[in-house]
């Protein structure tokens, strides 16, 4: 007798290795991998059905015993994991082989109350609140996360309020800014990450809409529905919608949008670090672990490992979110294919997320900040950093068009000629007699250009800016 394509699939790879994080380090051995596991999801969907049974006995649906058999007998570890995903290629879902096999378990412990699994249910329903609960894990985590980075960063602007270093734009210095307000500005992205998550994991809904979303499934066998989906939510722990979100996918898009700020917020971070933390800048460093960072060629390396692996998550989420975003154009009242490609990038998002952000923990906490560094750089261009300072002191003497005409003559004869700024607009006819050298000394010195930068770190502080 030949073996069905399913089962011997199963059998030729039940003993792969199978996603372990091996290209994904970023999450690999985080708290968010196993919240967002496949075991992960089989646990939430038969809390789900559990939670479904528990909810139709509430309202007189279902027997209170047979609810509870059912319960008792959805748990993962009697379940073969593998085998489940193997046959989800049967019916292009997990939760009809799960039913399956759970209603083959509960009928062993009780044929009566077997006829009461997923009574009334359709698959989506099921799987939609397994992700749900799936989501608050993941999220949960990520907020905690996201709590210390932010508190990480917090710390690191009162401390170097004052310390100041090159700004740069276009990647070339500009102005002088100070670490603090830098760190401060890493902190309100992060802070406004955390209030997208904070509204996405108020919200998040129970599925269940029946077969087309109309609930006739669960109204078939007496239900109220509204007092249903009231009861599931309060079994579940998560909100009622007041209408079946199979082709809505609002619940998903507000998921993939809040993943997608919070692994930007995270990849400033850490292309800031990578920036500044070159050869040639060494304004920080990643916190020193012995062995970390080494190159497998050269020895003098120790690699920004911490900011790569967050910027790697940055970089992929955005793309995987617009998957997800994508997907609301679902068709009908179920969707042929749309539905069931939100299901990886969805774990990806939170686990790539949720992976960075426990990454981020590490880095801000740990951060080495070099002021010495910061004010050699600033000494660069010999005071050309405050060109901009040096315009508004001399427009009052000569006018602000011969002004910039004068700094700009000064600046190309400092840089030709190698001196500092300050020495060379010493020597400008039309200055001489009208600023000392000592005056224009002081005009170049970047740590008395730093605007309202103290005033700005100062008020991003307040509890009241923050959340």
């Amino acid at each position: 007798m030949s073996t069905s394509p399913s089962v011997a699939a199963a059998k030729a790879t039940a003993s792969c290795d199978l996603d372990a994080g091996l290209l994904s380090p970023v999450r690999a051995g985080t708290p968010v991998e196993e919240a967002v596991s496949d075991g992960a999801w089989l646990r939430a969907m038969l809390d789900a059905e559990a939670a479904l049974a528990r909810a139709q006995a509430a309202v007189g649906v279902v027997p209170r015993w047979a609810a509870e058999t059912i319960a008792a007998a959805a748990a993962a570890d009697r379940l073969d994991l593998r085998a489940l995903a193997v046959l989800a290629r049967e019916s292009a879902n997990p939760v009809v082989g799960l039913v399956r096999e759970l209603t083959r378990i509960v009928a062993a412990e009780d044929p009566a109350a077997a006829e009461y699994v997923h009574l009334g249910s359709t698959s989506q329903d099921i799987f939609d609140t397994a992700a749900m609960l799936v989501a608050r894990d993941a999220l949960r985590l990520l907020r905690a996360d996201l709590a210390r980075v932010a508190d990480a960063l917090a710390g690191l602007a009162r401390e170097h309020r004052d310390t100041v270093l090159p700004g740069r734009t276009l990647s070339l210095q500009a102005v002088p800014t100070t670490f603090g307000l830098k760190a401060a500005g890493w902190r309100r992205l992060v802070l406004d990450s955390g209030v997208r998550v904070d509204a996405v994991l108020s919200a998040l809904p129970v599925s269940l809409g029946g077969a087309a979303g109309t609930r006739a499934g669960y109204a078939a066998y007496g239900a109220d529905t509204e007092r249903l989906v009231a009861a599931f939510a309060d079994e579940t722990g998560l909100s009622a919608p007041v209408l079946s979100w199979h082709t809505l996918r609002t619940p998903i898009a507000d998921l993939a949008a809040a993943l997608a700020h919070g692994a930007g917020s995270l990849g400033k971070i850490a292309v800031d670090v990578q920036s500044l933390a070159r050869t040639e800048v060494g304004e920080v460093s990643e916190p020193h672990v012995p062995g970390r960072g080494s190159s497998s060629a050269m020895p003098q390396k120790r690699n920004p490992v911490l900011a790569t692996l967050i910027r790697s998550a940055a970089l992929q989420v955005p793309a995987l979110a617009a998957v997800l975003t994508q997907c609301m154009l679902s068709e009908d009242e179920r969707s042929a294919g749309a539905w069931h490609a939100e299901w990886q990038p969805l774990r990806e998002c939170l686990r790539l997320t949720g992976g960075a952000a426990h990454t981020a923990v590490e880095l801000t906490e740990g951060l080495v900040v070099r002021p010495e560094r910061m004010r050699a750089n600033l000494g660069l261009t010999g005071g050309q950093i405050v060109a901009e300072r040096l315009v508004a002191a001399l427009a009052p003497l000569l006018g602000r068009g011969a002004a910039r005409e004068v700094l700009t003559r000064a600046v190309e004869a400092a840089q030709r000629r190698g001196r500092p700024l300050a020495e060379q607009l010493a020597e400008e006819p039309g200055l001489m007699g009208r600023i000392t050298p000592a005056e224009l000394t002081r005009l170049c010195d970047p740590t008395e250009y730093l605007g309202a930068a103290a005033d700005l770190v100062e008020r991003s502080l307040r509890p009241e800016s923050g959340i």
